[in-house]
C-alpha cells in the first residue's frame, strides 16, 4: 500500500477557507479542516452509477462501498484539480468534463469536511487503483438510492450524505 500520511493537504477553517497546508497524518490524528472531491461517475446514457468497495487498508470508512470517487485535496491544488486527479488515480478516468454539483459540510470526527461534488459520464474501462478500491460495477439508479437508503448498508457515511444530496436534486 502507498503510504500517504506524509503527503502535505490543504488545511481549511470550518468556514471552508484554506488556511495554510498540513501532513496527511496530522490532519487526521487531529480532526483537522480540510477539503474533499466527490466525482459521481455516470454511465453515458445517465442509467447507471459506477460503485465501488474501498480497500480494507484505507484510513478512513475501510471495506465499505461508495459511488463517489475522490480524495482529499492537496496542497496548493483546487477542489476541480483534485477531482481530476483522483478520477484518474483511482478509476482510470482520464478526460472528462466534470459537471459541479453542489458543497456540502460533513463534521463526524475524524472527518471534518468540505466536500466539493461532481458529476461526469463515463462509458470507457474502468481500472482500480488497487491501494483504494477492492471491487466494482455498474449500478442502476433505483438500485443505487435503495442502498443509500438502507441505513444497515455498508455505505460510507459521506457518500451516502453526499448521493441522497444528489437524488432530491435530480428528481
Amino acid at each position: 500500500m502507498v503510504d500517504s500520511a506524509g503527503e502535505m493537504v490543504a488545511h481549511y477553517d470550518a468556514a471552508g477557507r484554506v488556511v495554510g497546508r498540513v501532513r496527511r497524518a496530522d490532519m487526521r490524528e487531529h480532526g483537522l479542516w480540510h477539503a474533499a472531491t466527490l466525482v459521481l461517475v455516470l454511465s453515458g446514457d445517465g442509467s447507471r452509477a459506477y460503485v465501488h468497495r474501498r480497500s480494507p487498508d484505507k484510513d478512513v470508512f475501510p471495506g465499505l462501498y461508495d459511488c463517489w470517487a475522490g480524495g482529499v485535496v492537496a496542497a496548493g491544488e483546487s477542489p476541480a484539480e483534485g477531482a481530476e486527479r483522483e478520477l484518474a488515480e483511482e478509476l482510470g478516468v482520464h478526460d472528462v468534463a466534470l459537471r459541479p454539483l453542489f458543497t456540502f459540510t460533513f463534521d463526524r470526527p475524524p472527518v471534518r469536511c468540505h466536500y466539493f461534488a461532481y458529476q461526469t459520464q463515463w462509458d470507457g474501462p474502468v481500472v482500480h487503483q488497487p491501494e483504494e478500491i477492492v471491487d466494482g460495477r455498474w449500478m442502476p439508479l433505483d438500485e443505487l438510492r435503495a442502498f443509500a437508503e438502507d441505513p444497515e448498508s455498508p455505505f460510507v457515511p459521506d457518500g451516502r450524505h453526499a448521493i441522497r444530496e444528489w437524488f432530491s436534486r435530480s428528481g
